[in-house]
């Protein structure tokens, strides 16, 4: 990476070039506030309207019965978190919910399942779910835990654009969050979808009980892969009853927009997305986070267990910001 300039408010256009080094992410972690967001700002004018934000929805095709123990998740077999174990939803009714998604002014939706890995016995099903979701002209995006090449080549083969699966935290604490599977358990998955030619959605969640030091190393482990996610989703924790994290922390929100900012300088050309934790954000927070760089959100009342605002919440914050929904084309 091309070396910082001494004052670190220089050429941010220069900055974004990998690998980078913890030492380099965590000075522009540190800048001033004001400095940061310039930075932030400055990167995401040279890529993207900064007037416009990607609206995705999600939807829980199979929910609970995880067999993982994710510390954050109400989904978990391992958790008391009062959540019932459902079967795989059926292809068309996942279909007239997209349909209406669509209709509310979604580009992109989602179909997420608590499976540790999907078997083979489910993939007829979930192939039928991709293309007919993108026979209604969205985008398409799953998270379905673990995939193998074979399993990636086959939803590419159905038309999926996007597969999310998160790294969650930096690699030193991830034990802490997790047990059932491995740091590298998740970057082989991610090299099983990127090699399939499916684009990665891929972040992290913050406010765990983590160091600062961590959101910056999952952020140099996001942005020293092969290729930068074409989407990175910035979860703010929200403590479920139940589960191990329900006492943890919340986070600053200067942190958080921290987060989003250096997110945005270190891989300039994703889209940044403001995941779950919404609810728990002022609109002046958020609008700090557009302002950040972020610029993709999910709509909808719920995502996957947790609640969202409403769209017509999210369409009032967007009207005193003067931000307007990306179009497919544009996106």
């Amino acid at each position: 990476m091309n070396e910082l300039s001494p004052d670190l408010t220089s050429d941010p256009i220069g900055w974004a070039l990998p690998p980078w080094t913890r030492a380099e992410a965590q000075a522009v972690y540190d800048l001033p506030f004001n400095d940061l967001l310039f930075q932030a700002q400055t990167l995401h004018r040279h890529n993207f309207d900064p007037n416009k934000v990607q609206l995705s929805r999600l939807l829980s095709i199979k929910t609970g019965g995880c067999p993982e123990d994710c510390g954050y998740c109400s989904q978990s077999a391992h958790h008391e978190s009062g959540l019932k174990a459902s079967k795989l939803m059926e292809v068309r009714h996942v279909i007239a919910e997209a349909t209406k998604a669509r209709d509310a002014g979604a580009t992109r939706y989602c179909m997420g399942a608590a499976w540790r890995n999907p078997k083979a016995r489910d993939m007829d099903a979930v192939v039928a779910m991709v293309e007919g979701v993108k026979a209604l002209g969205m985008e398409t995006c799953m998270t379905l835990g673990m995939l193998d090449l074979e399993q990636a080549a086959r939803l590419k083969e159905a038309g999926l654009d996007y597969y999310n699966h998160n790294i969650d935290t930096s690699e030193r604490y991830y034990s802490e969050i997790i047990s059932t599977r491995t740091f590298a358990d998740r970057l082989d998955t991610l090299a099983n979808v990127r090699d399939s030619g499916i684009k990665v959605c891929c972040g992290g969640i913050v406010g765990m009980g983590e160091e600062p030091v961590d959101r910056i190393d999952m952020l140099v482990t996001l942005a020293n892969l092969p290729e930068h996610p074409e989407s990175v989703p910035i979860n703010m924790l929200i403590p479920i009853e139940g589960t191990p994290l329900a006492e943890a922390k919340p986070i600053e929100p200067i942190e958080f927009v921290r987060v989003i900012a250096l997110a945005r300088i270190m891989m300039p050309k994703s889209h940044v997305r403001l995941s779950a934790g919404r609810t728990a954000m002022t609109d002046e927070m958020q609008a700090l986070c557009f302002f950040a760089g972020a610029n993709s959100i999910f709509v909808g009342d719920t995502l996957l267990t947790a609640d969202n605002p409403g769209e017509d919440k999210d369409t009032l914050l967007f009207q005193r910001l003067g931000i307007e929904p990306m179009d497919l084309e544009t996106q």
